[in-house]
């Protein structure tokens, strides 16, 4: 079928950041369906199912979640991939201190983060809820909102999420030891003082976190950034990712 965009087919990418998700909504866990559900009800249909399948088809070719903002590369029809970014508005300070108070005022707040899980109660803060609090940008001539670039970006981190929500507090700008803190300060304290051995405490179950393989949870953003900065070639910027990601996959044995 031709298409009627006025652009060619997409270039194929070699690998590329593929989502996991084959078919089907994005976002596995509570966390990655909420950011998903959120993003997609301040954006526009059409364009956020061509960004799914720019996700699944791997066409993305870094990501990277940094306080305030997502970013990386995604190749279109074009020779040279496009750079999308999504602004997310960070927390402000009075956000920020209800966020921490609330966490140190709940034990079982504190337990959760401290193994790895996020509580769904910070979902009020930590969960965009208007258009006001997101930005899309990219270097493709589509000014939609968001382009299928960068829509593709945000269900890969969804993704991502799903791995490890505390990316989600990352985006917003906090971090766990921020929440956390000095908890014997605060006068809550998750082991009992007269039990001075440890025999009665109670430690928290590991998360369970799915196996990535390396290569798939490398963050090549930074890599491609001090490359193209050192004016190196697209296609050398390209082989180089490409040697580093095969290096890897030897010494993992993938």
């Amino acid at each position: 079928m031709a298409r009627t965009d006025g652009y060619g087919p997409r270039r194929k990418v070699k690998d590329g950041v593929r989502a996991t998700t084959a078919r089907g909504r994005f976002g596995s866990t509570w966390w990655g369906r909420r950011f998903v559900e959120t993003m997609e009800g301040l954006a526009e249909d059409g364009r956020l199912a061509r960004g799914r399948t720019y996700a699944r088809d791997g066409q993305v070719i870094s990501l990277a979640v940094l306080p305030g903002r997502i970013e990386g590369d995604v190749q279109g029809s074009q020779v040279e991939p496009f750079s999308a970014t999504v602004t997310v508005t960070t927390l402000d300070p009075f956000d920020t201190e209800e966020v921490v108070e609330t966490v140190r005022r709940s034990p079982g707040m504190l337990t959760t983060l401290a193994s790895g899980a996020l509580p769904q109660e910070l979902g009020r803060w930590l969960l965009p809820s208007s258009a006001s609090e997101l930005r899309y940008d990219c270097s493709c001539p589509d000014h939609g909102s968001p382009c299928k670039h960068a829509a593709a970006l945000t269900y890969l981190t969804a993704e991502r999420i799903d791995a490890d929500p505390t990316r989600l507090l990352v985006l917003r700008g906090l971090s766990v030891d921020a929440l956390v803190g000095d908890t014997e300060d605060d006068g809550v304290s998750l082991v009992d003082p007269s039990d001075h051995f440890g025999d009665a405490t109670v430690v928290p179950a590991p998360p369970d976190v799915p196996f990535v393989a390396a290569p798939d949870d490398l963050e090549d953003g930074p890599l491609l950034t001090a490359l193209r900065t050192a004016e190196v070639g697209e296609s050398a910027v390209r082989d180089g990712v490409a040697e580093l990601m095969s290096l890897y996959r030897r010494l993992g044995g993938f």
